[in-house]
């Protein structure tokens, strides 16, 4: 395991125990983040209109088009680092 791998690890452990709850564009961004870090590329049709959420969410990972997974495994574990220090919410 490459030290990105476990930091990403530790960062995906550590924002499950965070003692508030991330706003909900902060929650798009991680799991985007998360996606790209592990699946690559957005996959699978777009959701409908009626299925809100998962078309957020499936607009939050396809913006990260292209973004190797290291990046991505990196700028999530900033975030958690931020959200950690208080400095996003």
């Amino acid at each position: 395991m490459t030290d990105i791998d476990a930091q990403f690890a530790k960062a995906h452990e550590e924002v499950q125990q965070l003692p508030e709850r991330p706003g909900n564009l902060t929650l798009l961004r991680l799991y985007a983040l998360y996606k790209q870090a592990t699946r690559g590329d957005v996959q699978g049709d777009k959701p409908g209109f009626t299925d809100i959420v998962g078309k957020y969410k499936y607009d939050a990972w396809a913006a990260l088009k292209g973004t190797a997974q290291d990046v991505a495994k990196q700028q999530y574990v900033e975030l958690v680092e931020s959200l950690k220090s208080g400095a996003a919410t």
